[in-house]
C-alpha cells in the first residue's frame, strides 16, 4: 500500500513567523508531528511519502503514485484541507482524514468527499482503518471513546520530513490536561487525565532525531507539559543526563500551566535540561473572568509573582491572552497590556474568545442561543468572535486591535523584552561554542540594520543590547533572537488591524447596534 501523507496550509497566524523564518532561510516553524506519528503506527511494510504544503505543493507524480491519501488538520487549516480532499478525489484517490478538526466536526468534511474518517486517537482507530483497507472496503468511520496508553506509541517517522525546511522539531511526551477551562478543546479531545510516554521512549525519539542530524530547537508540544508532575520529573532527570552525554544538541521549549511557578525543583530541572522558554496560558489578569471560564489554577496566587518567579529561574515566558469573556468589564485590552508590561512578557499571543466545537463553552452558548450560525472558531488572531458576547462586539474588537497594536509597537516591545532579560536567570547548560553560520550572520546583520540603524529604535536597540551584555551576559544571544522576532510581529499587527476592521465594518453593516443581536436570537452573529 502506497500512502501519501498531505499536511494542509496554515493561513498567516501569530505563530507562522514568516518574517523570522525568511531571516534564517527556513520555510516552516514546526513539522506535522501528527502525520509522522501516523506513519509510525501504520504497517511499516507500507510505503510512505509526506508533503507539507506549507513547504511545497503535491506533484502530479506524487498524486499518481498514491493508493491512499491521508490528511490531518487543525481548524485553522480547514480551507486547504477541503481543497486537498477535492484534489485527491478528482484523481480518483481514496482519502482518509483525521486529527483535531475532523474529529471535532466530521460532518463538515462529508460534502468534500473524504472516504475514511479516522477520528479520535490513532493508536486505536488506525488499526481499524487498516483492517478495513485490507478487507477491500472503500469508506468508513472509525471512532473510540477509549484513551490509548501512549507508552506503546511507536517512534514517529521523522525521516519522512524535509528537515532543512523547519526551524524547530516537535516531540510529544504527554496528552491530556487535568484542568477544566471552559473554552479549551484539549480536554475534549484528549481527556483530563494526562497520559505520558516513558522517559526511555522519549529519549529514543531524541536519539532518532540526533541520528538524522537534527541540531536545533525541539518543541515539546504537550498542551500542558507539567500535567503529570511526577512523570515529567522522571523524564527531566533522564533527559538531563542525555543532554550532558550528547553535549546539549537540543534547546527545548514547551507549554505549561502557570502553577509551574509553585514547583522550584521542576523549573530548575527544566533549565538544567536546556529548556529556555515556556508558553503560559494566562488568558486575562481579571480574576472574575478567570473564574467565569473555570481557569481556577490562575486564581490561586498572584499571576505577577508566578511569572516573575518563572523568569528569574531562567525560563522566558510566552503568554496567551484572550479578550471577550462573559461579564468582562470595559478596558480589558488595557488591563492585558498593563499586565504584560508590568511583568515583562516579550511574546504575547492575543485573540478574541472563540467557542470551539464540543467544548463546555460551546455547549453553554448553544443552550443560551448565542452561537454563530454554522461558524466555528478557528483560533486565529484575525477573526471576530463566533458567538454573541455580553458586551458590544465593536467595543471588544476595538480594544483588541488597540492592545495588539500597542503590545507590538517596536519601542514597547524592545523595552518589555529588555526588562525581561535583565532578570532572566542565566542558562545552566553550556553546549560547546561553535562558529555562527553564514545564514545566522546574515540574519543578525539584517536585524542590526533595521532595528539598530534604519528605524528610530536605533538608540534604544544599542543601549539595551550593551546593557544586557554588561548586566546579564549569559542571555545576550537569546535576547537578540527575541529582538529579531518583532520583525514578524510588526507586519502581523498590520494584518490583525486590517482584517479585524474589515470584518467589524461588515458586522456593523448587518447589526448597526450590538443590542440588535443580543435582543434577536433568531439572527445569530457569525
Amino acid at each position: 500500500m502506497k500512502a501519501l501523507l498531505v499536511y494542509p496550509i496554515f493561513p498567516p497566524t501569530f505563530w507562522s513567523y514568516e518574517k523570522i523564518l525568511e531571516l534564517v532561510n527556513r520555510k516552516v516553524l514546526l513539522p506535522p508531528l501528527g502525520l509522522v506519528t501516523v506513519a509510525g503506527i501504520l504497517p511499516q511494510e507500507w510505503e510512505f511519502k509526506l508533503v507539507d504544503r506549507n513547504i511545497r505543493a503535491v506533484t502530479e507524480e506524487e498524486w499518481a503514485w498514491a493508493d491512499v491519501v491521508i490528511m490531518s488538520a487543525m481548524i485553522v487549516q480547514k480551507e486547504d484541507l477541503i481543497d486537498q480532499i477535492k484534489e485527491a478525489k478528482s484523481r480518483g484517490k481514496l482519502v482518509a482524514v483525521g486529527g483535531p478538526y475532523p474529529t471535532s466536526v466530521p460532518h463538515e468534511l462529508e460534502e468534500a468527499g473524504a472516504d475514511f474518517f479516522v477520528l479520535d486517537e490513532g493508536e486505536i482507530t488506525l488499526p481499524m482503518f487498516v483492517e478495513a483497507i485490507e478487507r477491500g472496503e472503500t469508506s468508513g468511520v472509525f471512532r473510540t471513546t477509549e484513551k490509548p496508553d501512549v507508552s506503546y506509541t511507536p517512534i514517529p517517522r521523522f525521516d519522512l520530513l524535509e528537515l532543512d525546511a523547519y526551524d524547530s522539531m516537535s516531540v510529544q511526551f504527554s496528552r491530556g490536561c487535568p484542568f477544566q477551562c471552559e473554552f479549551c478543546d484539549i480536554i475534549v479531545l484528549y481527556g483530563r487525565k494526562p497520559r505520558t510516554k516513558t522517559p526511555e521512549q522519549l529519549l529514543k525519539e531524541l536519539d532518532y532525531l540526533y541520528e538524522l542530524g537534527w541540531r536545533r530547537s525541539v518543541f515539546m508540544v504537550d498542551d500542558n507539559f507539567i500535567g503529570n508532575k511526577r512523570n515529567v520529573k522522571l523524564l527531566l532527570k533522564a533527559l538531563k543526563e542525555w543532554q550532558q552525554e550528547h553535549q546539549y544538541p537540543f534547546r527545548f521549549n514547551t507549554e505549561a500551566s502557570v502553577d509551574l511557578a509553585d514547583d522550584t525543583e521542576l523549573m530548575e530541572l527544566m533549565v538544567d535540561c536546556y529548556f529556555d522558554a515556556v508558553f503560559l496560558g494566562i488568558e486575562t489578569p481579571d480574576e472574575d473572568s478567570l473564574a467565569m471560564t473555570k481557569k481556577f489554577q490562575n486564581t490561586r496566587s498572584s499571576l505577577t509573582d508566578a511569572v516573575d518567579k518563572i523568569i528569574r529561574t531562567g525560563l522566558r515566558p510566552m503568554a496567551g491572552f484572550i479578550i471577550g469573556f462573559d461579564g468582562e468589564e470595559k478596558g480589558a485590552g488595557d488591563r492585558i497590556v498593563r499586565f504584560a508590561e508590568q511583568v515583562g512578557i516579550p511574546t504575547t499571543t492575543f485573540a478574541m474568545l472563540q467557542a470551539l466545537p464540543n467544548t463546555a463553552l460551546w455547549h453553554r452558548l448553544e443552550k443560551e442561543g448565542r452561537l454563530g450560525a454554522g461558524k466555528y472558531g478557528n483560533i486565529n488572531q484575525t477573526t471576530l468572535m463566533n458567538f454573541v458576547p455580553t458586551r458590544p462586539v465593536e467595543d471588544i474588537a476595538n480594544e483588541y486591535v488597540d492592545a495588539f497594536w500597542r503590545l507590538y509597537d517596536p519601542h514597547a516591545y524592545l523595552d518589555r523584552t529588555y526588562r525581561c532579560f535583565l532578570k532572566l536567570g542565566a542558562p545552566k547548560a553550556h553546549p560547546p561554542a561553535k562558529l555562527p553560520s553564514l545564514v545566522d550572520l546574515k540574519a543578525l546583520a539584517i536585524v542590526i540594520w533595521r532595528q539598530g540603524i534604519k528605524r528610530d529604535t536605533r538608540w534604544k536597540f544599542w543601549h539595551h543590547l550593551f546593557s544586557i551584555i554588561k548586566n546579564n551576559p549569559g542571555v545576550w544571544e537569546h535576547y537578540l533572537t527575541l529582538c529579531a522576532h518583532n520583525e514578524h510581529f510588526l507586519e502581523y499587527r498590520e494584518i490583525v488591524k486590517n482584517d479585524i476592521n474589515v470584518q467589524l465594518e461588515e458586522y456593523l453593516g448587518n447589526y448597526p447596534s450590538s443590542d440588535d443581536v443580543v435582543n434577536d436570537k433568531e439572527q445569530l452573529v457569525a
